[in-house]
């Protein structure tokens, strides 16, 4: 007999509701109400917030406040005006919301901004409740964690290019008087540090060209689904007044870089206070976070098994040692050859070694059962074994962070760094969060 039964997979489930969006809009409002328990998302002290401010029944729920946010995000309205528009026009939307009259523009943004902390609450108990659904998926992918940085560009005047350009033609009349003055490096120090119509949105250097922005750090998993968000605005830089806020160098690369660095620890801080029950195995970042400081941390403090990070060759002071590469792998002293990595050992009272031997060390048949032989033409060590070094990984976490820079299981996991990437991309172009019309930044702190 025929088996009827077929398995969906995730790709299944994506079609299934990208159709319902294009094809058939009041199916997709049927599915939202089936898989979302809106009354377990919204925590009770929100709703007491919400109701208590006039102490009698509003005119416009919560939840509907709730679902039109989510709904503005689904589809892409980048502007409160075209959801509001939306709603007068749409019955199926304004049922799904539970509006009886649609509210007014000012209302809606009053809401976003009055109940700005409740809203982070609302996505915080979302990280939650999606924890255990992302184990379930990939285990090891949703054991990573992925940090990166970005900027979301304002719409004020200092980011039309006329701005940068007079800026520019400025530089160069200077440049004229003294000759020696590049006038594209003075030009950093000739831009404001932050926008007049907002002093949030800051000067940044992002993706290789000025603008002004205001400044996030995005955390995800391996699977890209986002577990924090943190906005770089006057009240995280008051609780963690050990971030240097002012610029460092002439070098906006370096200022970039610095500041993505600095600004790693206190946001897992953040976040591991809001989710003490979430612990992940490995750390994924780029070369910006490479410094000693940042692994001892990550391993020691955060209790990470790994950090996968490449190495930045400006924290590289001085050379290697000669007899280890680049990647912390010992060489051979006669050609220069890597060793061969053999195993990890320990013991009671032991420090973790990484054991390495000499890449023509083989098994060899023995009387007394089989034993390790060294088949080199030239042996660099007098035993009969071969060359063998052992490496302290605790002795330079940068070098060793738990795991073997260079391997094949390092270029693996590095390759999943991109999931931040992609996330970023998608808050930016397919939510819309970059065409926002607007400076505010306590509607910008809306969870996308």
């Amino acid at each position: 007999m025929r088996n009827k039964s077929e398995q969906m997979s995730l790709f299944d489930t994506y079609k299934g509701v990208t159709a319902s969006m294009e094809e058939d809009k009041p199916k997709l409002f049927r599915l939202l109400d089936e898989h979302i328990d809106w009354d377990t998302l919204v925590p009770a002290r929100f709703y007491m917030a919400f109701y208590q401010n006039t102490g009698r029944p509003r005119k416009y729920p919560l939840v509907a406040f709730l679902k039109s946010l989510v709904l503005q995000k689904i589809f892409c309205y980048v502007n409160d005006s075209v959801l509001l528009v939306t709603l007068r026009h749409s019955r199926e939307m304004r049922k799904f919301c539970g509006f009886s009259k649609v509210p007014d523009a000012a209302k809606l943004t009053r809401f976003k901004q009055d109940f700005l902390p409740y809203i982070m609450e609302v996505f915080e108990r979302l990280v939650e409740l999606t924890e255990p659904i992302c184990r379930e998926m990939d285990a090891e992918l949703a054991g990573s964690l992925i940090y990166d940085t970005t900027g979301i560009e304002s719409y004020v005047a200092e980011n039309n290019p006329k701005f940068f350009s007079s800026k520019l033609r400025q530089a160069k009349l200077m440049a004229k008087t003294n000759p020696n003055t590049d006038p594209y490096r003075t030009v950093y120090g000739l831009l404001p540090d932050c926008a007049a119509a907002s002093p949030a949105v800051k000067q940044q250097y992002i993706n290789g060209h000025f603008c002004y922005a205001q400044k996030a750090g995005l955390l995800t998993n391996g699977l890209g689904i986002v577990r924090h968000i943190a906005f770089f605005d006057d009240a995280f830089k008051k609780s963690h007044p050990e971030i240097p806020i002012d610029k460092r160098t002439d070098n906006p690369d370096a200022d970039k870089e610095l500041g993505d660095s600095r600004t790693l620890l206190p946001v897992l801080r953040d976040f591991k206070l809001r989710h003490p029950g979430l612990h992940y195995k490995t750390f994924l970042g780029d070369a910006a976070f490479d410094s000693y400081d940042t692994y001892s941390a990550l391993l020691r403090e955060f209790q990470f098994e790994r950090a996968v990070i490449p190495m930045s060759r400006r924290n590289t002071a001085g050379k290697l040692v000669a007899h280890l590469d680049e990647n912390g792998i010992p060489l051979c002293p006669n050609d220069g050859s890597q060793l061969k990595f053999h195993s990890v050992c320990g013991g009671k009272n032991r420090s973790m070694r990484l054991k390495f031997i000499c890449p023509e060390t083989e098994r060899v048949k023995s009387p007394n059962g089989t034993t390790w032989r060294c088949r080199c033409d030239q042996p660099c060590s007098a035993s009969a074994y071969g060359r063998c070094v052992y490496i302290y990984p605790d002795a330079d976490l940068r070098l060793y962070p738990g795991i073997l820079r260079g391997s094949d299981q390092w270029a693996a996991l590095y390759a999943k760094r991109t999931a931040v990437e992609r996330s970023i991309g998608s808050f930016k172009h397919v939510l819309g969060l970059e065409q926002r019309k607007t400076s505010n930044s306590l509607t910008t702190n809306i969870r996308p």
